[in-house]
């Protein structure tokens, strides 16, 4: 490959690649806090790309001002989801674990058919915002803008979760995931974290989808891809790990590139697989994972 088609690939994946860590983070978030694998978090996405075009379609706004509104949205969502459904979950004495997966399994499936029957199941998309069929040129490297704009957005919501862990609520978050029974002790509402920490997942990942419904088409099934990637990404940073999923994001996001660009683009996700089997083949925990 020619140096420039070979930084062009580079770039994409990497643009790509923030986007996979930042919807991969809410939920390497939610598992390091309460070990809970949220099978709907793919389907959050989904309803924030809806939200998105639903209200792109009633006002015309731009999809980054309504970044802020969705991003608020989705957090209140994620909050009510654990209120009134993991933490009934959670307190099941027996197959707690069994119990967990099946209850985020059918909201998976809940929602999903909730927004085929609203929506229809056909494809759909926001046009003629700012951004839309703009590019950058970087010296011969040609950047969309909706994704650079993505890609940027994510970042910075990926390094507000970060910054959160040095607040007095990310040392309350850390306490709890060292140990969720002996920090009501010391008057941690380990409830009101648990909530926040879904809150917060659940906010990251609408961030996510409404950056994505600048470019990427909306429809029922649009979680369902995403979430796949995600639950690699988590695996392959380590569960529970910020950097992981950040670090894990990038790398997935490049060999998908390039994997596009030296088979067929219908084979770019053989590539990831490949990598990680082979990464848990020799570090199980992950890149960065300590469980």
């Amino acid at each position: 490959m020619p140096v420039a088609e070979i930084l062009q690939v580079a770039a994409g994946g990497l643009l790509m690649g923030l986007i996979y860590a930042l919807v991969a983070a809410g939920l390497s978030l939610i598992f390091g806090l309460m070990d809970v694998v949220n099978f709907a978090h793919g389907e959050l996405m989904m309803l924030a790309m809806y939200a998105v075009f639903a209200i792109w379609q009633l006002t015309g706004a731009d999809p980054l001002l309504l970044l802020p509104v969705v991003a608020v949205l989705l957090f209140g969502l994620g909050m009510a989801i654990y209120r009134g459904l993991i933490a009934r979950a959670l307190s099941v004495q027996f197959n707690r674990g069994m119990v967990q997966i099946f209850v985020t399994f059918g909201l998976a499936i809940f929602i999903r058919g909730a927004a085929q029957f609203v929506w229809g199941g056909e494809f759909r998309s926001v046009t003629g915002h700012w951004l839309a069929d703009r590019s950058l040129n970087l010296g011969g490297v040609f950047l969309p803008l909706p994704q650079v704009a993505a890609s940027l957005v994510c970042l910075a919501a990926f390094a507000g979760l970060l910054m959160v862990s040095r607040t007095e609520f990310g040392k309350a978050l850390e306490a709890t995931r060292e140990d969720r029974d002996a920090v009501a002790l010391i008057g941690i509402d380990r409830d009101r974290i648990f909530a926040m920490g879904w809150g917060l997942g659940a906010g990251a990942v609408g961030i996510a989808g409404v950056m994505l419904a600048g470019f990427y088409y909306v429809g029922p099934n649009v979680g369902a891809s995403f979430a796949v990637i995600a639950y690699v990404t988590v695996a392959l940073g380590g569960f529970g790990s910020m950097l992981g999923a950040l670090v894990a994001g990038v790398l997935i996001g490049e060999v998908e590139a390039f994997t596009a660009a030296l088979w067929e683009p219908s084979l770019k996700q053989v590539g990831v697989f490949a990598v990680y089997l082979l990464v848990l083949t020799f570090r199980p925990r992950g890149l960065f994972g300590k469980m």
